[in-house]
């Protein structure tokens, strides 16, 4: 097996145990909110903030995990009415784009979202967890897809030139 696809599958198996730890806390969170206000009679003030920070580290993980399995958005409608050579140039070009939006939005405008937060020392109103640590999941979810865009343009890349190379071999 290739090893890249070998790394590949281990990180999407721990970032999908990642997403059901964070997606089981986000559950408990809110049935706690639920039974605190409805049957207790006494809403708990930390609940809503915490399922705002969970749901944030839900969504970017949650994106890392669909572009590597290859279920973001895509332009599938598209790419079916085209060439299968002008949908291996458009594949690329995608993964290019994406690679360069996770560079530069995702992990450089995270990382100054995070130091900056971090330097300020932002805490949560509610929970006094500090701002920083609740957007560092921006960059590393920009660090998983911008690995992932980079290594799929290769594959894509590589495959293009050898099926060009065997169709030069069989003139």
């Amino acid at each position: 097996m290739n090893p890249l696809k070998t790394i590949q599958q281990i990180g999407v198996r721990w970032l999908e145990r990642l997403l059901i730890l964070l997606m089981g806390l986000l559950v408990l969170d809110v049935l706690w909110q639920v039974t605190s206000r409805f049957v207790i009679q006494r809403p708990s003030q930390w609940t809503d903030e915490l399922a705002t920070l969970l749901i944030i580290w839900v969504a970017m993980i949650g994106a890392s995990v669909a572009f590597i399995r290859g279920q973001h958005l895509g332009m599938d409608y598209f790419m079916g009415k085209c060439s299968r050579s002008v949908q291996d140039l458009m594949e690329r070009w995608i993964h290019f784009l994406v690679a360069v939006f996770a560079l530069m939005i995702l992990m450089m405008g995270g990382v100054r979202l995070v130091t900056l937060t971090l330097l300020t020392e932002q805490l949560s109103p509610a929970l006094g967890v500090k701002m920083g640590y609740v957007y560092l999941a921006i960059p590393l979810s920009g660090l998983v897809i911008f690995l992932n865009a980079l290594a799929g343009l290769f594959k894509r890349s590589l495959a293009s030139s050898s099926s060009s190379a065997q169709t030069e071999d069989k003139r």
